[in-house]
């Protein structure tokens, strides 16, 4: 019921395409990552610590991440990927009701690359290594990387598999490297100068693809190693990127909110489609057959877009559809909890599947309480008791200052009014009145 709603209230001015624009609902954050399997999967990796794995639409959660998952691939039948800001890395068998942890890196967990045979994955890091691990994992216990790769001088951002044991990684440091995972030795192939977002390349190793910080989408010609077409608009950053070989489709996601879809036959611009009018397109995924493109960003919800029909639906809108609200129909009270507490906490009673506490009932309550949500340590036996003193002081200096050692994201709200009309709009929003 309330997936058919939503699609009636984002397609009210083009009901006729209702039946053919899905949305999968569940996760409790912004979607940072997607994956489908063969038999089309899908599986999702969200800031509210979880991973979700859909069939029809309907959820499986996998839960034991400690901090935002935003990377996620599919590995072989029954086997998932995932990491993302607790450094770790986890392999998960569908069938089991606990995952492996792998690893831990030392930073975030950014991006997977699977080997075309299912064989090995690679994980990509920003402590600026990659890490090969053979699949299946053999044994219950904590693993070790087949072998480690060092050679970026900052985050590794992306990597992909090419033909052969050729292994390709895109980093912060502006660079492309190619490796030989026969004896992990590397060169550079790219030096574009600002940081690299995303890569893609051609299964047949013709192509590479790649999106960068300054919003530059280019192609590279694998054998000469040079540029092949230069696809960039004026929109940065470049943010998420997917590829359907057997379509010869690639699409790209950047932080402006739009997809814009590209022939890998003849390397034109099909579509240039604005799927939220404010935010990023965090995460993007073909359906097995390419008909449909899935995308992800601030909303907690995930898009499927039927390829073909992507100009119809931004004719409909008017390239109006929007992942979130338009701030100008909100208060500036809320509008600060938008922009500072919403992507982390529910206003309403009951469970909630955001990656942190509900706030409903928060004046009086002591920090630490809510039954069911596992606190940071620091919170355990807090004095802190939520009131206007204590809200206006964690916004006025920072959760990092303010509760040392918390899992609540450094975050300062400047100006005492806007504090005050946050406060106000939490007073309202969380009494149940």
């Amino acid at each position: 019921m309330r997936q058919t709603l939503a699609v009636l209230l984002w397609l009210l001015p083009a009901i006729a395409l209702a039946q053919d624009f899905t949305t999968f609902k569940g996760h409790g954050g912004p979607i940072m990552g997607l994956a489908v399997s063969e038999d089309g999967q899908l599986a999702s990796a969200s800031f509210d610590n979880a991973v979700g794995l859909w069939r029809a639409g309907t959820p499986t959660w996998l839960e034991g991440h400690e901090a935002a998952v935003i990377a996620v691939g599919v590995a072989g039948a029954d086997g998932i990927l995932s990491g993302g800001d607790d450094f770790s890395v986890r392999y998960w068998d569908v069938q089991e009701p606990s995952p492996r942890v792998l690893g831990r890196r030392t930073a975030k967990v950014t991006g997977f690359a699977i080997a075309p045979d299912g064989a090995r994955a690679v994980s990509a890091s920003w402590d600026g290594t990659l890490q090969v691990w053979s699949l299946p994992p053999s044994s219950d216990g904590p693993g070790a990387p087949e072998r480690v790769l060092t050679g970026h001088k900052q985050g590794v951002n992306s990597a992909a598999f090419g033909p052969g044991n050729a292994l390709f990684s895109a980093s912060t440091d502006g660079t492309i490297r190619l490796w030989d995972l026969t004896d992990g030795t590397s060169r550079v192939i790219v030096k574009h100068g600002f940081a690299i977002n995303q890569l893609v390349v051609d299964p047949a190793g013709a192509w590479l693809a790649y999106g960068a910080v300054d919003g530059v989408t280019r192609i590279i010609d694998l054998a000469t190693e040079t540029e092949l077409r230069d696809l960039s608009l004026d929109r940065r950053p470049i943010l998420a990127m997917a590829h359907h070989a057997a379509s010869g489709q690639l699409a790209v996601g950047d932080g402006e909110g739009y997809i814009m879809m590209i022939s890998t036959s003849d390397w034109r611009i099909t579509h240039d489609f604005r799927a939220a009018r404010q935010g990023p397109v965090w995460a993007l995924a073909f359906s097995p057959d390419g008909e449909t493109i899935y995308a992800g960003g601030l909303d907690d919800a995930i898009y499927a877009w039927p390829v073909d029909l992507l100009d119809r639906f931004d004719a409909a809108i008017d390239g109006e559809r929007s992942f979130l609200r338009d701030v100008e129909t909100m208060s500036n009270g809320e509008r600060q909890f938008m922009r500072k507490c919403s992507i982390c906490h529910a206003l309403e009673d009951g469970p909630s599947r955001k990656a942190g506490p509900t706030l409903y009932g928060v004046f009086g309550r002591t920090a630490g309480a809510v039954p069911g949500y596992r606190y940071s340590d620091t919170l355990d036996g807090s004095a802190i008791i939520w009131d206007d003193e204590t809200i206006d002081a964690l916004f006025d200096i920072g959760p990092d200052h303010y509760i040392p050692g918390s899992k609540m994201p450094m975050q300062v709200i400047a100006k005492p009014g806007d504090r005050a009309d946050l406060i106000a709009y939490l007073k309202e929003a969380t009494t149940g009145n």
